[in-house]
């Protein structure tokens, strides 16, 4: 597929991801509009870089399955110690940022002006939300993502004290799990998310899961 096919107009939609090349590769906009957002979600689809906005389905795709959520035994002991507290939606800005900033394994994030205000027009509509760890009243780590129905996609996580990522993605997971959900979308398996339980599926099951997930 040429490029230039590849480009959206603000009112075109979305090619059909299954036809996407296996890097993922759907569309490329100029805007990133709550809109536009929401559909490619819906889709199966998410963005990744911002001048101009790239929207990917990769195959395969990583997923964490709640219901064989694994943590590792250190970790298991740190959180049931009480040193962090957690939280839903009390500092989803200062969540997004954090994911923002460079770190180490990271020293480009995609995250910039135009992700910033759009997630956080999705946030005060009810679809974009954070999860937080806090120690000693101060944020130790944080993940934010998408919620349609019962799936929910995470975006990013970050830490500012060790252990704070993994235990909120823990929590995270926890707390959806209850909530009924059945569909956590990582996009892609790291060696991080591995230790968690992540697997990869093929791009065509994701998208049969998701259209069960979103209802």
């Amino acid at each position: 597929m040429k490029l230039p096919a590849l480009i959206l107009g603000p009112n075109d939609p979305f090619p059909d991801p299954l036809k996407a090349n296996r890097d993922g590769l759907v569309a490329i906009t100029r805007e990133l509009s709550t809109d536009r957002l929401l559909d490619a979600y819906r889709n199966g689809i998410f963005p990744w870089t911002e001048n101009p906005v790239t929207w990917w389905s990769p195959d395969p795709r990583g997923i964490l399955p709640l219901a064989q959520l694994h943590v590792p035994a250190r970790l298991g002991r740190t959180i049931r110690s009480g040193k962090f507290t957690f939280t839903i939606n009390q500092a989803f800005d200062e969540v997004m940022q954090g994911c923002a900033r460079s770190a180490k394994g990271r020293e480009e994030s995609w995250i910039g002006p135009s992700f910033l205000n759009a997630y956080g027009d999705l946030h005060r509509m009810g679809y974009a939300v954070s999860f937080e760890a806090w120690k000693d009243c101060e944020l130790a780590g944080g993940l934010y993502g998408v919620k349609i129905g019962k799936f929910f996609a995470g975006e990013s996580m970050f830490y500012n004290m060790r252990d704070g990522s993994s235990a909120v993605l823990v929590f995270a997971a926890k707390t959806l799990k209850a909530e009924g959900f059945n569909l956590f979308d990582l996009q892609m398996v790291t060696p991080h998310t591995k230790r968690f339980g992540a697997v990869e599926v093929k791009r065509s099951e994701y998208l049969k899961m998701l259209c069960v997930a979103i209802g």
